[in-house]
């Protein structure tokens, strides 16, 4: 399969690191012409000169915005009124006893998480609906379908996620927009990377040891035991991206290394 994006644009949101880094990649490497987006221009421009690096074909702009507010996402419009394919990867996790969160926490999650996608999701997909082609694409997890203890708040985010994007793919029906959602599983990506080495630190192991006791403590359905390198849900991405993946819509599809144990 050659998958052939030249023609195309892409967003990728929360792409300056992990896997929203390895997306753009990604695409970048199908030919799509890439808009970086993260918080600070450091962070983008440090990302546009490793991709450029690694793909030196690539095409590729960045906005800097926080897209977590209204006017980051108002920004960000406004930089770049259109896109073919929007990435709605931007998000945030952190470990934390449910009775420690309080209700601006709560809040913190689901405008970075949920309403993010949602604002340029509004935007974006009536123009590629408008032009009879487009892609959506939201970042879940598997731990929007096995809430983990914890992280109550994150995973019920990423379940929100899922019914944003079959929603969406509802009221999109016939207009050669497809939206589907992508759930990985435990991902080594660089933030979860530095999560694992300060734990490893303060309790004198490796940091390999350390992956591995989570997974066998935390997930031990996985039926890959191990964590996925952000190259592995990258693929999944490119592939919703393609013009090969026209019959692909509404679904969830799971990159998690067999973590969720259903078979639906």
């Amino acid at each position: 399969m050659h998958i052939d994006l030249s023609t195309r644009r892409a967003i990728v949101t929360g792409s300056t690191a992990g896997i929203g880094l390895a997306i753009a990649k990604g695409l970048a490497a199908a030919g799509a012409s890439i808009v970086i987006t993260g918080r600070t221009q450091a962070r983008v421009d440090d990302a546009i000169a490793q991709l450029r690096a690694e793909v030196p074909q690539a095409r590729l702009t960045g906005v800097a915005a926080d897209l977590g507010t209204a006017e980051g996402g108002a920004a960000l419009i406004a930089a770049v009124p259109d896109t073919d394919i929007l990435v709605n990867n931007l998000g945030i996790f952190e470990p934390k006893d449910f009775f420690a969160i309080d209700d601006a926490e709560w809040t913190r999650f689901f405008e970075v998480n949920v309403n993010s996608g949602v604002r340029l999701s509004r935007h974006y997909a009536k123009g590629m609906a408008a032009r009879g082609w487009g892609r959506v694409q939201f970042i879940s997890s598997e731990s929007g379908v096995q809430i983990p203890a914890e992280m109550v708040h994150y995973g019920v985010t990423k379940t929100a996620q899922l019914a944003v994007s079959r929603g969406l793919a509802e009221v999109l029906a016939g207009t050669g927009v497809t939206v589907n959602a992508v759930l990985p599983g435990p991902t080594l990506s660089e933030g979860v990377s530095e999560f694992f080495g300060k734990i490893a630190k303060e309790q004198g192991k490796t940091q390999q040891d350390v992956e591995q006791d989570f997974i066998q403590t935390h997930r031990p359905t996985s039926l890959i035991k191990r964590l996925l390198s952000v190259d592995e849900v990258a693929n999944a991405c490119v592939y919703l991206a393609s013009e090969q993946a026209s019959g692909t819509t509404g679904a969830a599809i799971r990159v998690d290394g067999g973590v969720t144990r259903s078979v639906v």
